[in-house]
């Protein structure tokens, strides 16, 4: 990576891995997070983690799968993109000396006691200039709104989903979004359900903006999901997250491709079954 600010060590836990044997696509964004703190801890603007700081959006390719054992995980993350009130992290993820994701977070100062974003200071500004990098590269995923289009997923915020600025911590946007792929695909087509065959699907890039905040109540929340488009190996999906009891308000949008594969993990042409049953939710 070309300027890395901080490097270090992510540990791996034995329950992060998935029903495949490999960390789950949706642990990767919280490696994410724990360089990220290092990073704010590492400079002069360490007071911004507990201050109050809120993730934008992220944008997130899974390049090979990630392993529990004895090679570490290792986080590179630097900065990009910095304006007058939002700047940007990016970040690669190495283990046995291979890339296994890269990524990138658009971040704002924000306060919570008059719940609006606000300005970097002069202070937290020239820092995040003076050791900010390059832009990487990154195609964006164009997806269409939804406009209540979709199979719905209800979901329950659980109390641990809660972080210490009072929201649900931006990592659990993609437990939500996860269940609900699932839960829309298996629909569609319930050969996706088996796990283990000759057919696995993988995550190859998830992006989510995140538009309002989540709060803890007893009442669900709901997912929104569709597809919005297919190819030979692959399809794109589309999600937002909405606020029933707000007139359908979204509060989270997210795209994710997924890829066919085999039981080796090597691209295959998705199952014609598959096409056909993901077709049928295809929205233009």
């Amino acid at each position: 990576m070309d300027r890395a600010v901080v490097t270090l060590d992510v540990p791996v836990r034995w329950t992060d891995l998935d029903l495949q044997g490999h960390v789950n696509n949706t642990l990767v964004a919280e490696y994410l997070q724990e360089a990220r703190t290092a990073l704010m801890e590492a400079g002069p603007n360490s007071h911004m983690v507990s201050g109050g700081i809120v993730v934008v959006g992220h944008s997130v390719e899974y390049l090979r799968s990630i392993g529990f054992g004895e090679q570490p995980l290792v986080a590179q993350v630097g900065v990009f993109g910095v304006g007058a009130s939002r700047f940007n992290a990016k970040y690669e993820l190495w283990q046995g000396g291979e890339l296994c994701a890269r990524a990138t977070t658009a971040l704002c100062p924000f306060d919570f006691d008059a719940q609006r974003p606000r300005r970097l200071t002069v202070g937290e500004r020239a820092w995040f200039v003076e050791v900010a990098g390059e832009a990487p590269e990154s195609r964006p995923l164009s997806v269409p709104a939804l406009e209540g289009r979709g199979h719905v997923h209800p979901f329950q915020v659980r109390w641990g989903d809660v972080d210490r600025y009072g929201h649900v911590n931006n990592v659990r946007h993609f437990d939500y979004v996860q269940e609900a792929r699932i839960a829309a695909t298996t629909s569609a087509d319930p050969s996706m359900r088996r796990d283990g065959g000759q057919v696995r699907w993988v995550v190859a890039r998830q992006d989510v903006d995140y538009v309002g905040q989540i709060s803890h109540r007893m009442q669900p929340y709901a997912v929104h999901t569709t597809i919005a488009g297919l190819g030979r190996t692959s399809y794109t999906l589309a999600a937002e997250i909405v606020d029933p009891l707000a007139d359908g308000q979204v509060l989270a949008r997210a795209r994710t491709v997924q890829v066919c594969t085999d039981a080796s993990g090597v691209k295959r042409e998705l199952p014609q079954s598959t096409r056909e049953a993901l077709g049928r939710m295809l929205v233009s």
